[in-house]
């Protein structure tokens, strides 16, 4: 391990916060329930494209972005047994089959209507 990448528990500090974050976020604000399983997702990928049709711009949401994928990079965490990994200040999961997944530009991906949360958790999952 170098001293640019940590793992888990340190790596996960900052995403596992995030992702809470994301989760009061939206059960206060948006009143949805987000409980880190892997069906969640589809909601967060519909809050995500409302939030894009709606035309936000970017600088305005980055923060829920950042906090909507690294919810997604738990649940996968939870589903996979994955470890978050951080370098440089990027974070993302490493599955056991050590594989790397980037949720929260995924995140960034589905608000420019390119990208799914839902479908990264089902890639990163298909090979467990």
């Amino acid at each position: 391990m170098t001293t640019q990448q940590e793992n888990r528990p340190q790596a996960a500090a900052k995403p596992v916060r995030w992702a809470a974050d994301a989760v009061a976020t939206m059960r206060e604000g948006a009143r949805l329930r987000l409980d880190y399983s892997a069906q969640s997702l589809w909601r967060v990928d519909r809050v995500i494209d409302g939030i894009r049709r709606e035309g936000a711009p970017y600088a305005a949401v980055e923060t829920a972005l950042r906090g909507l994928g690294a919810y997604a990079g738990e649940v996968i965490a939870r589903e996979t047994g994955g470890e978050w990994w951080a370098t440089g200040g990027d974070h993302w999961i490493r599955t056991p089959d050590g594989r790397l997944w980037d949720p929260v530009d995924e995140a960034r991906r589905c608000f420019g209507g390119h990208g799914s949360l839902r479908l990264l958790c089902r890639d990163a999952t298909a090979a467990r």
